[in-house]
């Protein structure tokens, strides 16, 4: 049924009546499962039970590649939610998000999508607020010189996954699955652009931000753009070496809920690093799990955090 719904003076269509929260998850948070997935413009709507508050409600989420938003809370009788919700039985606790039931969903067919009755569509608005990068960093040459200077290898490679294991262990970072007493200190700077971070114990200048997801091959259009324009004022910007992506990966997340210092955007929570895996795959850091992966160059594809050597 290819149902469309007004959302205040928006136009969203169609509803999927199969999504669910546990289906969205993985088809959406598990880095590799996105074979629904058609294109990074693609969104998916569907109702849902949201019981986390004192009272549960039914909600419409808007999910992509890139975000989920719930965009209406809808006043569906709440004898008919409550029976939704004590048809689950019990759930752990961290389970609070449900599918709707059947009578829900001929509920909002008939009241809402197929009705006149739009009243019941209460829109969420959102208030979009600057992301907190943490305390200021200090000025360059400024940084703790407890750490000696180590200079990580730049150049790109092709590796299987005995040998990237090695290369954790070798460097001593952090990696939530392979080394996980790994940390690796860092001595980071503000390089004083508002765009960039300097770690003055890598000798590497770093995007503070990155862009956005992409496969590779748009990925490598990309960063000749960024070198084109002279970003921060160079144009010698490249795709970080495995060492270098996990030199930035922190043993605990942040207050954003990712392994990085919070000087760097949440907005790029897994990147494309200079390395091909043996026998096939790219390799990526995922700074949201705290871990580094592989998978296809088009599935999922990756954000980018550009780096530079200052030596």
């Amino acid at each position: 049924m290819y149902h469309s719904l007004k959302v205040g003076n928006r136009i969203v269509s169609p509803i999927d009546w199969e999504m669910t929260p546990d289906l969205s998850f993985g088809t959406y948070e598990s880095w590799g499962g996105r074979e629904r997935v058609r294109d990074n413009k693609e969104r998916v709507y569907y109702f849902f039970v949201d019981n986390w508050g004192e009272n549960p409600k039914v909600c419409l989420m808007e999910r992509a590649v890139k975000h989920a938003r719930v965009l209406a809370e809808v006043d569906v009788p709440p004898e008919l939610v409550e029976k939704c919700v004590k048809s689950q039985g019990d759930v752990a606790r961290f389970e609070r998000s449900f599918a709707v039931d059947d009578d829900v969903k001929d509920w909002l067919v008939r009241h809402v999508l197929e009705g006149d009755e739009n009243h019941h569509v209460k829109p969420i608005v959102e208030i979009h607020q600057r992301e907190n990068m943490g305390e200021p960093l200090p000025p360059q040459g400024r940084a703790s010189e407890k750490h000696h200077k180590v200079t990580l290898p730049s150049d790109q490679v092709v590796v299987d996954d005995a040998q990237v294991e090695q290369i954790l262990r070798h460097w001593n970072v952090y990696d939530s699955h392979l080394n996980t007493a790994g940390s690796f200190a860092n001595s980071l700077v503000d390089a004083g652009d508002g765009l960039t971070v300097i770690d003055e114990r890598t000798a590497l200048q770093w995007q503070s931000g990155g862009i956005d997801i992409c496969s590779s091959r748009t990925m490598n259009k990309k960063i000749k753009m960024v070198n084109d324009e002279n970003f921060a004022g160079f144009a010698d910007w490249r795709l970080p070496t495995i060492e270098e992506a996990m030199s930035l990966m922190e043993p605990e997340r942040n207050f954003k809920g990712i392994y990085l210092h919070p000087c760097f955007s949440v907005a790029q929570p897994f990147v494309f690093v200079a390395a091909q895996r043996k026998p096939g795959g790219y390799w990526f850091v995922d700074y949201k799990q705290g871990r580094i992966f592989w998978s296809s160059g088009t599935i999922p594809g990756g954000f980018g955090r550009l780096c530079r050597s200052l030596q």
